[in-house]
């Protein structure tokens, strides 16, 4: 009898597997799981077996990100980083610590910062030049849809009162139309294109400590929502491809090509000799990444109807498609015959229904192909639209963590919505009601990687950081098993690991051990925990 490498005693383990939810020891040999069950995994063990009592802590699969830009992520962790405050204070004073420990930086770079800091969401160009008025600075905001350019940067890329605002973007203007230092969507590579490019070793660092972290979070693999070069950014397919060749890439990755929103079918050729380029050990890059639309915060997510002004009247902007909405019928039909997955940023209600129009346009012109288009983000929802996720067999890519009441939610957002379409927003219980496929993500570094806090909000609708606050439309929380099979089995079916993301024999050994059984715990208390160890393949990756 075959003996096991590792054994896990003394669960509970949960398995997302239906037809066994609850166990209470596993086995594993080489990078498979050998055995679920109870005491009669016991008998796999051997003189050189790696014994894990669990003693009543909870082993659950590894959790997957189905919409994350990892690198971009650990790269920012090396610059300026604004993020976890909203005191304008506390980022001058970043900025400039920042600055001055940086003396040979010729732009200032990084991000972080919240809207809800600034009247309007809107900070200016004098801030950032009473800190730094000699170097170019531009900063994005925690969601990158929009950032924040010192006077340096707007006259070096030659933004001025008469330059007009991009078909994608807006320039935020003073008065005189002289902009105040506030890009929106598009206009950001208004300067990002002039950034100094990153350096391959520069990427491949923010790779590896981005690894880091999101395995210290028991993340074991993710889908990178953005490869290629958009806002001046750099492509970071590079990284994902040294580090599977060198072995550095412990978590299984697949990479989203970015479609460039100004082209049209000409690039499909150059997707798909990209799909067979990128494509090594753990990365591969079989799907395409369509931004239908922005966020609802500066008014560029596309609504059915109007947005609101102050005083709740409706306005004449509707927000933005990025791409022609009878043209992404085509674009997505084509993608689905050569068996792309599409993975569309999908924001309003608008976007929504644009999308999932275009998967229908492509079922009716391809039949069901399997190829597991997802839609993410999902913040405003129309309720006619809910039935047509399970029809079409589209995934809903929910980023959970947003679902909550908070400043830039109740002061930035709801008003300009009015109360009957801010009631469609994150409407989780209603996609899970209706049929649909959950997978889960955290799009950071727009908000925190951490699934153990998104899980908290999916689950409570509540900022696990504001426990106090009101729930945020409670009738849309979902229970446990169904968030954590969102961030387990459900994005390893996005991402196409179909031997991953649930604990059963012959499945890879993608392991998480959390501190507590957050299962049998108040589940307010779901933040709380934490992650003890973490393994891809059965292979230790992180302890904590």
């Amino acid at each position: 009898m075959t003996t096991a490498d590792l054994v896990f005693t003394r669960g509970p383990v949960f398995t997302a597997d239906p037809a066994r939810t609850r166990a209470t020891s596993l086995a594993v040999v080489g990078d498979r799981i050998a055995a679920v069950g109870h005491d009669e995994v016991l008998e796999l063990i051997g003189p050189g077996t790696e014994v894990v009592d669990l003693r009543g802590k909870l082993l659950i699969p590894g959790f997957q990100d189905a919409h994350i830009h990892a690198v971009s992520g650990g790269s920012e962790l090396a610059e300026c980083d604004l993020s976890g405050t909203v005191g304008v204070e506390e980022y001058l004073e970043r900025i400039r610590a920042y600055a001055d420990a940086h003396p040979d930086h010729t732009w200032i770079t990084g991000g972080g910062w919240s809207m809800e800091s600034f009247d309007g969401g809107l900070p200016t160009r004098q801030l950032l030049d009473s800190v730094v008025p000699h170097r170019p600075v531009l900063l994005f905001n925690r969601d990158h849809h929009g950032a924040w350019a010192n006077t340096r940067a707007l006259e070096l890329a030659g933004v001025t009162a008469e330059t007009p605002d991009p078909a994608d973007g807006r320039i935020e203007r003073e008065p005189d139309g002289t902009p105040s230092g506030t890009l929106q969507e598009g206009a950001t590579a208004l300067i990002s294109r002039l950034v100094p490019e990153s350096s391959p070793a520069d990427r491949l660092a923010g790779l590896l400590r981005a690894q880091e972290l999101l395995h210290s979070l028991g993340i074991t693999g993710w889908q990178d929502a953005l490869l290629g070069v958009f806002n001046g950014k750099s492509d970071t397919a590079d990284a994902y491809m040294t580090a599977a060749r060198d072995g550095s890439l412990t978590a299984r990755v697949t990479g989203a090509l970015w479609w460039d929103r100004e082209r049209g079918t000409e690039q499909i050729d150059e997707l798909v000799a990209l799909r067979e380029k990128l494509h090594h050990g753990r990365f591969r890059a079989g799907s395409v990444k369509i931004m239908q639309d922005g966020v609802a915060e500066n008014f560029t997510a596309a609504m059915i109807a109007p947005y609101l002004d102050g005083c709740g009247c409706a306005t004449a902007n509707s927000g933005l498609s990025f791409v022609d909405p009878e043209a992404l019928r085509g674009y997505v039909t084509r993608l689905d015959a050569l068996d792309f997955q599409v993975h569309f940023h999908a924001l309003g209600d608008r976007a929504v229904r644009e999308a999932l129009d275009a998967l229908e346009a492509a079922l009716d012109a391809n039949g069901h192909r399997g190829n597991r288009h997802h839609l993410a983000h999902l913040q405003v929802v129309h309720p006619d639209d809910l039935p047509r996720f399970a029809r079409l067999g589209a995934i809903a890519n929910i980023q959970p963590l947003w679902a909550a009441h908070e400043p830039q939610m109740d002061e930035l957002t709801v008003p300009f919505l009015g109360p009957e379409r801010a009631a469609w927003q994150y409407p989780f219980g209603d996609l899970v009601r209706a049929g649909a496929t959950l997978a889960a993500g955290s799009d950071w570094p727009v908000s925190s990687p951490d699934p153990i806090e998104g899980i908290h909000v999916a689950v409570n609708r509540v900022d696990p950081e504001s426990p106090g606050n009101r729930v945020f439309y409670p009738e849309q929380r979902i229970d446990l098993p169904t968030a954590l099979a969102a961030y387990t089995a459900g994005t390893a079916h996005v991402n196409g690991c179909d031997d991953s993301g649930s604990l059963r024999a012959g499945n890879l050994a993608d392991l998480v051990v959390l501190d507590r059984d957050i299962l049998t715990a108040p589940r307010e208390e779901i933040a709380q925990a934490r992650v003890e160890r973490t393994y891809v393949g059965g292979t230790l990756v992180h302890t904590a």
